[in-house]
């Protein structure tokens, strides 16, 4: 059998294998050329000599095909040391496997204008396609690319069973009139990419319809709709080119948006934010949603209680998440600018902020909340904005945010000082200092209860609950703290807090950094 012709049919097919060659050969072994096709099931086409290090060379095809990604493997004809297969010929051998039909699939869920213009122009996109509808008609071979899969059922809901979707596959939803039956079949699966051809209202009408089925928001947030970038498209042609954009984006994991944006090129809208507590974060959202490119600078291991709304998580976890943005650790501001340009949020561990000197931000916004200035001037950025007591604005920085609660509240100030600090925490349900959770002594942090648990005021735990309720804050886990430390915060209120969503006190400093920097970049 000729392997090449085999190979060129499991690639139409889209039908994944791996093809393994001899690189090298040196002194005796099985042979000196050769080439082999493995199938993910193990079985083989051709052969590279046989022998324990084709099995070996098997295996690693295996794991290519899984992890989709070539590799080169080296064989030693030896009994010990290193690429050692346990053989006594005492040749050596490289392999180079490489891995194909892997082409994602695109599946279209109706075969009208627009899905026949997007199957045309994502055929020289490596797409391997495939098309339903429930009009025979509208299947005509003649309308797409030579080797779509067409697919006919009674029903949307019937022709998409016949499909065999999967998790990795791309979905795009575009029928006459008949969205929401497939979006009630398809919202329920986890896939690659969900989109879904419609107006503002009938994407508005439609969530509406799938929260009052059940359906919970983690589902619907994967959902792309309205589908496509926004570029005035209006042809079915020019459709495709926006829908695509976006499938692009998500199958090569990249931010997005103009190339000459590119955070390395320009850093108008760069704003570094010292911290990245609960408050910090709150802020961090707001001008991430502003359209701004945050770097948040904090401690190797911060103190934040409130680690559910805190991407100083990140610290610990590599990797957070709050309301739906992520933010990950940095190693240093290569990575961080990597992370900014994929969408996310990086953190660097630089309390010092000696990054700021390859930074060169914009913006700088001191989020630490010490009630102190730890360091913060205005000559670190053309424009600075402090959170809190602790900070003379027009002369420490460029605003000061009021951070007390009241009627000052969010209050931008850009000359004087805010409220001194009380030493009081905010009051909820009636308390105030009784429901922060202090360290009794100096220790080593141990949580016996999580984040959300519901307390009451009793116990034989080492630290006991000042009152019962909702465990909103904790400290992580293996912290060295001093007696005093704030550790825990109990919120009274019990089920009807909210421990996984920025607080009304977050959302209003936020609001006022983002007036302050708007005003500031304006002068």
């Amino acid at each position: 059998m000729n392997i090449f012709a085999e190979a060129a049919r499991l690639e139409e097919e889209n039908r994944p294998f791996a093809l393994a060659q001899i690189i090298e050969s040196r002194g005796s072994t099985p042979r000196h050329s050769g080439q082999m096709l493995v199938m993910a099931d193990g079985d083989c086409i051709g052969t590279i000599g046989g022998g324990m290090i084709e099995r070996l060379v098997i295996e690693q095809a295996i794991a290519a095909i899984s992890e989709r990604k070539a590799r080169v493997f080296h064989g030693r004809m030896a009994r010990t040391g290193q690429d050692a297969v346990g053989s006594d010929c005492g040749g050596a051998m490289s392999v180079y496997i490489d891995v194909h039909g892997l082409r994602p699939r695109l599946i279209l869920i109706g075969a009208g204008h627009v899905n026949r213009a997007i199957a045309n122009a994502a055929k020289p996109l490596g797409f391997d396609i495939h098309v339903a509808d429930i009009y025979p008609a509208s299947l005509d071979p003649v309308l797409f690319p030579v080797g779509t899969t067409l697919v006919h059922g009674e029903t949307f809901p019937a022709a998409i069973d016949k499909m065999n979707i999967e998790p990795a596959n791309f979905v795009i939803i575009a029928t006459n009139n008949q969205d929401c039956e497939a979006l009630n079949v398809l919202i329920e699966q986890p896939l690659r990419y969900l989109g879904l051809l419609a107006s503002r209202r009938k994407v508005q009408t439609f969530t509406q319809q799938l929260r009052q089925r059940g359906v919970d928001d983690d589902k619907l947030a994967r959902l792309h709709a309205p589908i496509g970038y926004n570029i005035g498209a209006e042809t079915p042609e020019e459709i495709a080119i926006s829908v695509l954009a976006e499938l692009l984006q998500v199958r090569n994991q990249s931010a997005g948006g103009l190339m000459k944006n590119d955070i390395r090129l320009t850093r108008d809208k760069l704003v570094v934010i010292r911290g990245a507590g609960d408050i910090a974060t709150g802020v961090a959202l707001r001008l991430y949603h502003a359209g701004f490119q945050v770097i948040m600078l904090d401690i190797a291991q911060p103190t934040a209680i409130r680690r559910t709304v805190a991407f100083a998580q990140a610290m610990f976890d590599g990797k957070t998440c709050v309301e739906g943005v992520t933010a990950c650790l940095a190693n240093d501001v290569n990575e961080a600018f990597d992370i900014i340009n994929r969408g996310e949020i990086p953190l660097l561990v630089d309390p010092e902020t000696r990054s700021l000197e390859h930074l060169k931000p914009r913006f700088l916004v001191d989020a630490i909340l010490a009630k102190q200035n730890l360091g913060t001037h205005r000559n670190m950025a053309p424009f600075t904005v402090a959170l809190g007591p602790g900070f003379n604005a027009g002369q420490d920085c460029d605003a000061v945010i009021e951070t007390n609660r009241g009627h000052a509240l969010g209050r931008v100030i850009y000359h004087g000082y805010t409220h001194p600090n009380t030493g009081i925490p905010g009051n909820i349900a009636g308390h105030t200092t009784r429901r922060v959770i202090r360290a009794p002594a100096d220790g080593v942090m141990q949580c016996r209860v999580a984040l959300g648990d519901l307390v009451a005021h009793c116990g034989e735990a080492p630290v006991i609950a000042p009152l019962s309720g909702m465990v909103r804050g904790l400290l992580h886990d293996g912290l060295e703290v001093k007696t005093g430390t704030k550790i825990g915060d109990i919120d009274p209120r019990g089920t009807l807090a909210d421990y996984t969503t920025v607080s009304d006190k977050a959302r209003a400093i936020a609001g006022a950094v983002l007036e302050a920097i708007m005003k500031l970049g304006r002068r």
